[in-house]
């Protein structure tokens, strides 16, 4: 191994994360936040209000969500050069301007990023029988030894918050993720989560929506609202809640039609209507119920009694039961698009002590998820990306890795900047192609 001299230059600049101009692209020309938030400046602090968003939103684009990484961006141009901001802040300046917004920009943040998403015409992809997938579901956020505000025992048995997030199409783009205290139940404030979502999924594509929720959003009340809706379908988790296990056997091996999968485990499903009224409306709810039943287990091992599982699905949809079993099965989707918060964005433990900083930090991450998913269905699933298996979408943190650390070369030609990559750079094709794309005329 050849010695090498090391050198820093003084008069060139070069930058390991070039994939920021794509986001600033994103932020700037597509999403409307600037014109939403403006550029007010409050008393001596002389940095606008769209620069702070925009210093976090590129820390979180890079996979940084705390306040301490914005001190080596400070004297970083290329980074305000990017995301068009005008100051960056330091490290307590983005603390405190944070703090003082609150949760009052939550609601324009989430309008802008559906915005940017409508504008960059994000492909939304649904099921061959014309159902867009809306799944919402609860996460964990493991925040354990710490004295955050809003920070409680959940149901993974430590303390954190449990955000509610929800995603549309194939894809898992985010339309909100409202943050929780760990101990609010799921349904808390659910039916008014999910008539923002729908009406946002709503701007985004004209075909039908298929509302899937878990067995923690089992309550009459959903039900109703999703019934309400217009031009959406639903599947919901049914609850067992301490219901007669041994009955429904009966009842349902002696009306349904019994599989045999194996020896020793039968299974069984049927449909239920339940009616009631609701504030003097009528209303028919229909039911999927199995039954599973297992006398010898997958080892070959006979039980002394027999094992008996009782699942129940609530849903409008017209279709055989087992293809509505198995449309709620690929619901476990989400579950990916929850480790993408919390790992590749680096949101699981979060940076404030205080829950509306918190739940800010939460939508700009919405935000964020959003850019690194568009920049990935652009620039790393079309032929001409990085060689890599194929796949309908990629991981945020391949998106980072491959996209936004990205080194290159920052010049200066009369007032033309360039960015000049490696020869033997492999994404130089898709970086172009998304870049291209991106300075369109929107």
């Amino acid at each position: 191994m050849r010695r090498m001299i090391l050198e820093q230059s003084s008069e060139e600049f070069y930058t390991s994360h070039s994939g920021l101009v794509l986001a600033g692209a994103c932020i700037n020309r597509y999403s409307d936040l600037g014109r939403h938030v403006g550029r007010v400046v409050k008393g001596s602090d002389q940095i606008a209000e769209i620069d702070i968003l925009r210093s976090y939103l590129g820390l979180l684009c890079l996979g940084k969500s705390d306040y301490q990484a914005i001190a080596a961006m400070r004297e970083d141009d290329y980074f305000k050069q990017a995301l068009g901001i005008g100051r960056i802040p330091s490290v307590e300046r983005l603390r405190q301007r944070l703090d003082e917004a609150g949760t009052e920009l939550i609601p324009v943040i989430n309008r802008c990023s559906r915005t940017m998403l409508k504008r960059l015409k994000a492909p939304i992809t649904g099921y061959r029988s014309g159902l867009v997938p809306l799944d919402v579901d609860v996460f964990p956020q493991d925040n354990s030894n710490t004295k955050k505000e809003g920070v409680s025992r959940i149901y993974k048995n430590y303390d954190g918050y449990a955000p509610m997030a929800a995603y549309l199409g194939m894809e898992g783009w985010c339309l909100e993720v409202e943050l929780r205290p760990g101990s609010q139940h799921s349904q808390k404030g659910f039916v008014d989560f999910i008539t923002r979502v729908i009406s946002g999924a709503k701007e985004l594509t004209k075909e039908s929506l298929l509302i899937r929720a878990d067995a923690g959003n089992d309550a009459q009340e959903t039900l109703v609202a999703l019934e309400e809706a217009e031009k959406t379908h639903y599947i919901v988790k049914g609850n067992p809640r301490g219901s007669d296990i041994r009955s429904w056997r009966d009842k349902v091996f002696a009306e349904g039609m019994v599989k045999t999968p194996r020896p020793g485990k039968r299974v069984c499903t049927m449909v239920v209507g339940e009616r009631t009224k609701v504030n003097g409306k009528p209303y028919t709810f229909k039911r999927i119920i199995r039954v599973t039943e297992r006398t010898i287990d997958r080892n070959g091992q006979f039980l002394l009694a027999a094992e008996l599982t009782l699942e129940g699905w609530w849903t409008d949809l017209a279709m055989e039961p087992e293809d509505v079993i198995e449309l709620y099965r690929q619901h476990a989707t989400s579950e990916q698009f929850h480790s993408e918060f919390k790992t590749d964005l680096d949101l699981e433990r979060l940076p404030s002590g205080k829950f509306a900083t918190n739940a800010l930090i939460m939508a700009l991450g919405g935000f964020a998820y959003n850019i690194l998913r568009f920049i990935g269905q652009t620039g790393l699933i079309a032929p001409f990306g990085p060689v890599r298996h194929s796949a309908k979408r990629r991981r945020l943190r391949t998106v980072i890795q491959e996209l936004m650390y990205l080194a290159a070369r920052l010049l200066t030609t009369g007032r033309l900047l360039k960015l000049r990559f490696s020869r033997h750079c492999p994404a130089f094709a898709a970086f172009s192609a998304v870049y291209s794309g991106l300075m369109m005329a929107n």
